[in-house]
C-alpha cells in the first residue's frame, strides 16, 4: 500500500461569500512529483496557502504524512517536514548567500533562539549550508549579497533555503516564472536535483516545465480537480483542453502554455 505524503479531503476555502477552493480532493504518495496546473484565477496559490497554513480552510481536512495539520501554523507545519516557496522571491537580500542558507539549517539542527552562542562557532549548520550552497551551483557567490544575485540565482538561492531544512513535502510556487528558457532548463535541473528521494508539489505555468518533471498532474479550474492523472494522459484529456480554451498543451519543448 501507497503511503501518502500529502492528502486533501473535501478542502474548501471561502473569502466572505465567494467559494475559492470547492472541494477539493487530493492524495500524493511519497517520492512523487506532482504538479498543479490550470488557467489563471483557479485558485491554484490559494491551495498552496492552505496546504501550508498561511491561510485556515473553510472546510475539510489536510494530513502531512497521515499526521492532520489542519488549522496548524505555518510554522508548525514546516517543523512537522513541509517547506515551501513563494511567486515572489523570499530571501534576506543583505545577509550572503552562506548566512541565507545557514538560517534555514538552525531549528532542524535543533538550535533555537539564544543570543550567547556565536553562529560561527556551529560547525554543523556550517557543513550543512556549505554543502547545499554546492549544490545549487552558487559556490562562486557564497559571500555575496543575496540581493545583489541575478533573478535566476536568487531564485536557486530560495529552493536551497527551502530544501536546507531537511523537509520530506517540497511545495514550489512557480519557481521558473520570469527566467529565459535556459536558466528555465537549468532550474529544472536543479529542482530534480534537489528534491531527489523527496515529494515535490508544484504550481508552474511552463508546461515544458511540467511535463519534464512530473509524475502526476492535476488540473484546477474554478477551485475544483478536473483531472488527475499521468502527464502523457493529461495530454490527451478533453476536458482538460477545453479548460485552457483552446490552448494545446502539446507545445513542443521551447513552448509556453499557461497554467
Amino acid at each position: 500500500m501507497t503511503t501518502s505524503a500529502l492528502k486533501l479531503s473535501g478542502v474548501r476555502k471561502s473569502f466572505g461569500k465567494t467559494e475559492i477552493i470547492r472541494g477539493v480532493d487530493l492524495d500524493i504518495p511519497k517520492g512523487e512529483r506532482h504538479a498543479v496546473i490550470g488557467p489563471n484565477g483557479a485558485g491554484k496559490s490559494t491551495l498552496f496557502n492552505l496546504i501550508s497554513g498561511r491561510f485556515p480552510v473553510s472546510a475539510g481536512r489536510i494530513e502531512l504524512g497521515g499526521r492532520d495539520i489542519t488549522g496548524l501554523k505555518p510554522f508548525e507545519i514546516n517543523r512537522l517536514g513541509l517547506s515551501r516557496s513563494f511567486q515572489i522571491t523570499n530571501i534576506f537580500p543583505r545577509m550572503s548567500v552562506f548566512e541565507n542558507v545557514r538560517c534555514a539549517t538552525l531549528y532542524p539542527l535543533g538550535y533555537k533562539y539564544s543570543f550567547w552562542h556565536r553562529l560561527d562557532a556551529l560547525k554543523d549548520a556550517a557543513a550543512r549550508a556549505e554543502d547545499i550552497v554546492q549544490r545549487i551551483g552558487l559556490r562562486g557567490r557564497r559571500d555575496t549579497m543575496a540581493g545583489l544575485l541575478t533573478y535566476a540565482e536568487q531564485r536557486a538561492l530560495e529552493i536551497g533555503i527551502t530544501v536546507a531544512g531537511g523537509a520530506e513535502v517540497i511545495l514550489l510556487d512557480e519557481p521558473t516564472a520570469g527566467m529565459s528558457r535556459s536558466e528555465s532548463d537549468a532550474a529544472v535541473e536543479l529542482i530534480r536535483r534537489m528534491t531527489e528521494g523527496k515529494t515535490l508539489v508544484m504550481v508552474e505555468h511552463d508546461m515544458s516545465v511540467v511535463f519534464g518533471l512530473a509524475d502526476r498532474i492535476s488540473v484546477v479550474v474554478y477551485g475544483q480537480v478536473i483531472a488527475s492523472d499521468a502527464p502523457a494522459r493529461i495530454r490527451e484529456n478533453a476536458a482538460v483542453q477545453e479548460a485552457y480554451l483552446g490552448t494545446t498543451l502539446t507545445e513542443d519543448a521551447h513552448g509556453r502554455a499557461d497554467a
